[in-house]
This record gives C-alpha cells, structure tokens and sequence, in this order.
C-alpha cells in the first residue's frame, strides 16, 4: 500500500513524501534562526551511530550491515536505518528485497522489519526494486525526518544509520535534526578515496557529530598459499585527525555472501576475527561519550 502511496499522493509530496497518515510534524529545519536548530532524540533508541563515507563504491553499506550483526553479537539491541534514499542497499544485504511491505501502528508509524537479529527500515522496503527515486532536496529532507522520526523502533541499545556518500541532504538533516553520538567513516585506501574522508569528517564537525574513527576496507589481501598481506591498492596516506579503528581485508565471502543476503559477520570465522573487535571498540567509544 505505501509503494502505491508514494507514487499517487503527488499533491502533498513535499510535506509528507512517504504518504505515512497524518501525525504530529517531527521536527523542521528551520530558514531562518538565530541558533543551531534544536536536535531530538529517536524514541527507545539508546546509542545513535551514524556509518558514512566520501565516495561510494568503498563497501560504507556491507561494512554497516556487518558491523551491526557484530553489535548483536555482542548481546546488544541493535536496528539499521538504511538513509540512502537514491540507491537503498540493506533490503539485498540483509536478505528482505521480498519481504513484505512494513505495517503501521494505530498512531501511524511505520513497523520496522526484522532480519538476522536486527530491527530494519529503508526506502527500499517502501518503493518497487526497480523504481527509481527522483526528488529534491526538499522532499529528501522530509523523507529522513519521517525516516527517523515516523518509525516505531523496538527498544534499542544502539540505531546504526547507513548514510549516502558524501555530505549532502541527508547528512545535513541528520545533523541537524537528530543527536547523533558518533560517526564512523568508511573508505579504501586509495588517495582518491582518502582524500574525500577529510572533507566528510570536517562536515561532521561542524555538526557537532563526534568522529569515532575510520575503517579502512579492502586494506589488503591475504594470500592463501603464503598468508602473506599484499596492500593491492597501495599503503594508505591517512589523515592525522582520525584515529584508524579497524583495517578490514579483502575476503572473497564478503561478497557472495552479501549478494545471498547473510552477512558474513554472523556464520564466516574470518569475517568474525576482524568484525568482533571492531565492534567491542565502537561501543566503547559511543559510551564515552
């Protein structure tokens, strides 16, 4: 019914772009103001993460997804918020491109779908897998206040938000809108790609968004007959503001696995030895702040 709904109520797209029954406004981003516009917290959510980088294509959505299984194995609450409203990954990644449209509650929130122990939301659970989004700015801005504000989450120790590439609207909206408790930054090694995260991490502070770290993905390759790791891409230049929390390798079931929706961090051993730690650092950090 919601795929319909977006696509038919063109006459209030602006306002209420997901075509969710009327409720109270979540917060606006103001025009004009005199101060930061003020930020909310997401009701039952303990620790709000958010996981971005600055270029697509370095692995930001199957290291967000993994890194939640890894929370999870941690014995921890944990849901994913799939934020890419242009080119939504976690309905493939978690395995539920054919999972059924999420219900709403009596007050008109929408109710998150499950999976591998996580509590999912997307825009690709609300529109066909092969339509294409085209808004604007505007209706991108309205699409993550409902996003984050219009679902009803089960209690959660920790909301992963999975971010687009870059620093546009929706990055911009998160900050504004929602306390945000970390960011942890995505990237491959190459220059092109780090060159990018500085830009990002610079964007989140001036959101006032603390910056956990960066995960450096497809680091190296481990070669199977020798166990030697060969940096493919080169060894990175990392920026001296961030501290490196993880160097993720090249690991040929990461991959196959995320095309088969099951990420590797619940069943692969050597997806576990470099995920686990990662994730007992994150949480760590989010509870220093």
């Amino acid at each position: 019914m919601w795929r319909r709904c977006i696509h038919s109520s063109r006459g209030a797209l602006h306002e209420n772009p997901l075509g969710l029954p009327s409720r109270p406004p979540p917060p606006t981003i103001p025009r004009r103001t005199t101060g930061p516009p003020e930020k909310r917290a997401i009701a039952n959510v303990g620790k709000l993460l958010a996981v971005a980088s600055g270029k697509g294509g370095v692995g930001k959505s199957t290291v967000a997804v993994n890194l939640a299984c890894a929370l999870a194995r941690q014995k921890l609450s944990v849901g994913i918020l799939d934020l890419d409203v242009f080119g939504p990954s976690l309905p493939t990644l978690l395995g539920l491109r054919d999972a059924p449209e999420p219900v709403l509650t009596p007050q008109g929130a929408l109710v998150p779908l499950a999976n591998h122990g996580l509590a999912c939301m997307s825009m690709g659970f609300l529109v066909p897998g092969s339509a294409p989004v085209v808004w604007r700015g505007l209706m991108v801005q309205k699409a993550v206040q409902q996003l984050l504000f219009d679902v009803a989450w089960p209690r959660l120790d920790v909301l992963l938000v999975d971010l687009p590439p870059g620093t546009g609207d929706v990055a911009l909206s998160l900050g504004q809108l929602a306390k945000v408790d970390g960011a942890v930054v995505v990237s491959t090694p190459q220059d092109v790609a780090l060159l990018d995260v500085q830009k990002g991490v610079s964007a989140f502070r001036k959101l006032s968004i603390p910056i956990l770290g960066l995960v450096l993905n497809m680091a190296h390759f481990t070669c199977p007959s020798c166990a030697t790791p060969h940096r493919i891409f080169g060894p990175p230049h990392l920026p001296e503001d961030v501290d490196l929390l993880a160097e993720l390798p090249v690991l040929p079931r990461v991959s196959v696995d995320g095309d088969a929706g099951v990420p590797p961090a619940l069943t692969d051993p050597a997806v576990q030895i470099v995920m686990d730690p990662l994730a007992r650092e994150v949480w760590r950090l989010l509870n220093e702040r």
